[in-house]
């Protein structure tokens, strides 16, 4: 529904919203994010975070472009782009189970090491001419963008994975108490590592995506961009408490601030002042989710009280 209403307000703000070239450049610009919020919900959903994907995004696409370069082949590239998204992560999931750094602190630690890598691998200098490694990003399927499809298939993959799996049931199980969900059964760490492994996975086709699109291998690429993923994921439902959210939910979410971010942008909003309202909103939206949960519990232990409460005997 809000989704629905932004684009009401979107087309009647400008009569250029509705055009075709800009749905089709709203869905390639935000397909990047996307498929970084569908693993950001991954693990927000089993109580973890990733403040990281940013750096990671350009360490994976630094060296897929570098690799590229050197051997002339997407798919290898590809993989080693999909490597290091998933290298990193499984870092991160060992900080967070095996050293018990808090998923904060381990995936902000990532964030400064991952970029420190992708500057000292390239001295600090972009590659450039990168020759047909362009087509993941700028290539097209009849009118549809690559990005786009990529982004589809991700989206898809994660719906599958919450919905139809054991693994998916299981992270639902483990934000929502932890304590609970290792009583039953559950392999704690085995569903921690699992998450990073799938979030770096999404991390590293993200880089090679957005590299190929912009047509330049940048290691200062992708800053900022795990708080566009956290935002989309948050606005689209997914709880900050764990234990709660969907994959159509994270995509709306990110059309929702790609809706925002064009429409500021087609209007002539102060670039400075886009980031206070998008500030604003992620406040907003983990304000609204706390007071959600605050709000299912006092109905629950009510729920509760009133069933223990003995019944009237009839006379």
């Amino acid at each position: 529904m809000v989704v629905v209403v932004m684009i009401i307000v979107c087309g009647a703000l400008n009569e250029n919203f509705f055009s075709t070239r800009n749905i089709a450049n709203i869905s390639a610009q935000i397909s990047v994010t996307t498929i970084l919020a569908f693993g950001e919900t991954l693990l927000i959903i089993a109580g973890l975070l990733d403040l990281s994907c940013g750096s990671v995004l350009a360490l994976a696409g630094v060296m897929s472009v570098y690799v590229y370069k050197q051997t002339g082949s997407m798919a290898v590239s590809f993989g080693v782009g999909i490597l290091f998204g998933v290298l990193c992560n499984y870092i991160n999931g060992v900080m967070v189970r095996d050293v018990r750094i808090p998923a904060f602190i381990a995936t902000l630690a990532m964030l400064t090491m991952a970029r420190g890598c992708a500057l000292l691998f390239t001295r600090g200098q972009n590659i450039y001419q990168i020759g047909d490694y362009i087509w993941f990003g700028q290539g097209m399927v009849g009118f549809i963008p690559i990005p786009v499809i990529f982004m589809v298939i991700v989206g898809v993959l994660t719906w599958y994975i919450l919905g139809h799996t054991s693994f998916g049931r299981s992270l639902y199980a483990v934000g929502g108490n932890e304590e609970a969900a290792r009583a039953s059964g559950i392999n704690i760490g085995r569903i921690k590592i699992g998450a990073y492994l799938i979030n770096g996975a999404f991390v590293g086709l993200a880089g090679i995506l957005l590299m190929s699109r912009t047509n330049v291998g940048a290691p200062n690429s992708g800053q900022g961009y795990e708080f566009e993923a956290l935002t989309a994921a948050i606005i689209g439902g997914t709880s900050f408490s764990g234990g709660l959210g969907t994959a159509g939910g994270t995509l709306a979410g990110a059309f929702i601030v790609g809706f925002l971010n064009n429409i500021m942008n087609l209007t002539g909003v102060d670039s400075y002042l886009q980031q206070v309202i998008k500030g604003a909103i992620i406040a907003l939206a983990v304000g609204y989710d706390m007071w959600a949960k605050l709000n299912r519990t006092r109905k629950t232990l009510g729920a509760a009280k009133s069933s223990k409460e003995p019944k009237e005997e009839k006379s």
